[in-house]
């Protein structure tokens, strides 16, 4: 039984362009919900046990999602942009990084008003941390960017310090 909700679950994650909560993948697969978070976690666990496979299923504050692990990312950044970040999320993402902490006032300015759909999206996807200080926000990195990229922040740092050079 498990198996089959097993496999509809992984079918789901592999194709969707975007992270899926167990409460909609149970209704997209007539599921418990309760059974699709076993699946969830059951696949999880295949995943990241096994050095074999290049896939990783990652928890965001979305929902789940299929990811590259990050030493295979270099092959399927040649027929895939595989980021799901516009030029532009990703540019207050890089700002954010290369300025921890910076305000959120800061990065207005730098980008206009634009930035603000930006930094939602980011918190959405649980890759920075947000702390309201008086009339703004203080955003810094979180835990979960460096799972979603596969390195610790300096490191991303550093590669954004040499494009910037």
């Amino acid at each position: 039984m498990i198996d089959k909700v097993k496999a509809k679950v992984e079918a789901l994650l592999f194709t969707a362009s975007r992270p899926l909560s167990i409460k909609t993948i149970a209704k997209i697969i007539n599921e418990s919900e309760e059974n699709v978070k076993l699946a969830i976690e059951e696949l999880i666990k295949e995943y990241s046990s096994n050095p074999s496979k290049a896939i990783d299923i990652l928890e965001t504050p979305e929902g789940y999602e299929m990811i590259v692990k990050p030493e295979y990312r270099e092959y399927a950044s040649k027929v895939s942009s595989f980021s799901d970040l516009s030029s532009g999320a990703l540019k207050t993402l890089a700002l954010i990084i290369f300025k921890n902490p910076i305000k959120q006032s800061e990065i207005v300015q730098i980008q206009g008003n634009r930035a603000y759909d930006y930094i939602k999206l980011l918190e959405r996807k649980g890759l920075i941390i947000s702390k309201k200080v008086g009339k703004t926000k203080i955003l810094l990195p979180s835990e979960n960017l460096e799972k979603y990229f596969g390195m610790k922040v300096e490191e991303i740092k550093k590669q954004i310090e040499q494009y910037i050079k």
